[in-house]
């Protein structure tokens, strides 16, 4: 698990205003540099390479990019407000953050006032003509970045806010958060299962939210300082109180517990970043939109079982522990709470489309058929409790027959040895 201060830094580069300050940094640099460039550059060499057509062309950037900044930040509210409504809000936390989206924005931002910052400058006369030779190369290097970007945008747009590229985004990120998690299961500390020994502390933290990074090195240093032991309880995704303990500690005698409380990032919200669960219920939270009698499209519930599936199926060879925090101990991520996460939900709102139950069910067969060590106990508790759903829904006798006789494989495969019984 990264560190409290990469995960900041990453935090903080998807923010829109950071590129644009590196192009408002970068004109300041121009105005600047060009004084002691313009001094090692020939004389004439500004008259033939046409320098005074600068100020024209950071006159057209300018009057452009303000108004495509405006169209773009139009589009993209309205992208976000069209996925909260059609796809769910959580989805708008990755769509705000689209690196595609926000660097094409953020190029137009800068470009526009670094036109600012070159017009100013020249308006000032603070270039000679081998200076605006300067600033005319760096303008031509922004214009075609300006360029790229558009046509990039262009392509994006098509695409963007839509059904298919928001599950997309969800998908991708709760990829990478459990691909991390299936490369490092423990996070490089030692994985402790049920609670926490006798005679430990108790960690409380004063906020109420969520817990969305933990930083296991600040935690391993302080563990080593003091001695002492430290039983994380509370990893990312997990909400917490005044009286939620974030973790315990055994030993560190005398020792305070702010460093550990530090240790711990909670916010109002959860992030996919580190939190491999979160992307699961938010892919249940998109079919169930989909399987509500005002959208009525089991298409898309079927394609989450899908997508579900394949991100599940990560967990089929988790990589070996990387014992880095000797002193620090981590509840693993149970398989049985990962498909808690998705199922259920679709099962209770598809109780009643075969289609569903029918894709479910054999869903889960896949699950045990890759691995029923791995998925076997978890998909048969899912496909019993799918099965006393659609029974329980409109569904016909003949359709309730293939779903027993796939729940019955699913069982079978689970344990060839007769011991879950349907």
């Amino acid at each position: 698990m990264i560190t409290k201060f990469r995960w900041f830094a990453h935090q903080l580069f998807q923010k829109l205003w950071v590129i644009a300050v590196a192009f408002a940094l970068l004109g300041l640099m121009t105005a600047f540099l060009a004084a002691f460039v313009g001094r090692l550059l020939p004389d004439g060499l500004a008259d033939k390479f046409g320098a005074d057509a600068v100020a024209p062309i950071l006159t057209i950037l300018a009057t452009t990019l303000l108004t495509v900044v405006t169209f773009s930040l139009s589009v993209m509210v309205q992208a976000l407000a069209n996925a909260s409504s059609s796809v769910t809000p959580r989805v708008t936390k990755l769509l705000s953050v689209d690196r595609t989206t926000q660097r094409v924005l953020s190029i137009f931002l800068g470009g526009f006032i670094f036109s600012l910052i070159g017009l100013i400058a020249l308006q000032g006369g603070l270039y000679s003509k081998n200076e605006r030779l300067v600033l005319f190369a760096v303008t031509v290097f922004v214009v075609i970045t300006v360029v790229v970007a558009m046509i990039r945008w262009i392509q994006h747009l098509t695409v963007f806010g839509l059904m298919t590229d928001s599950i997309g985004k969800v998908e991708t990120s709760a990829r990478e958060a459990i691909q991390t998690r299936v490369k490092d299961p423990s996070l490089g500390a030692h994985m402790h299962e049920g609670g926490p020994p006798p005679g430990t502390w108790a960690v409380t933290g004063p906020a109420v939210g969520y817990v969305r990074h933990v930083d296991l090195e600040a935690l391993q240093d302080w563990a080593k300082e003091t001695d002492a032991r430290v039983f994380v309880t509370a990893m990312p995704g997990t909400f917490v109180h005044g009286a939620a303990p974030l973790a315990h500690v055994e030993g560190g005698a005398g020792a305070g517990f702010d460093d550990v409380r530090n240790a711990f990032s909670i916010d109002d919200t959860r992030s996919f970043d580190q939190d491999p669960r979160f992307g699961l219920c938010v892919l249940a939270e998109i079919a169930q939109r989909a399987l509500s009698p005002a959208v009525n499209d089991p298409g898309t519930a079927i394609d989450i079982l899908t997508r579900a599936v394949r991100l599940l199926a990560l967990w089929r060879t988790p990589g070996e522990e990387d014992l880095r925090f000797s002193r620090v101990h981590v509840p693993p991520l149970l398989m049985a709470d990962m498909m808690a996460d998705v199922f259920p939900a679709i099962a209770r709102d598809g109780a009643k489309i075969y289609s569903v139950q029918i894709r479910l069910q054999k869903m889960l067969l896949a699950l045990v058929e890759m691995s029923p060590e791995v998925f076997g106990p978890g998909a048969w508790r899912q496909s019993q409790d799918a099965l006393a759903r659609a029974a329980s829904g409109d569904n016909l006798p003949g359709e309730m027959d293939s779903i027993r006789r796939v729940a019955r494989a699913v069982a079978t495969t689970a344990n060839p040895g007769g011991g879950m019984a349907l």
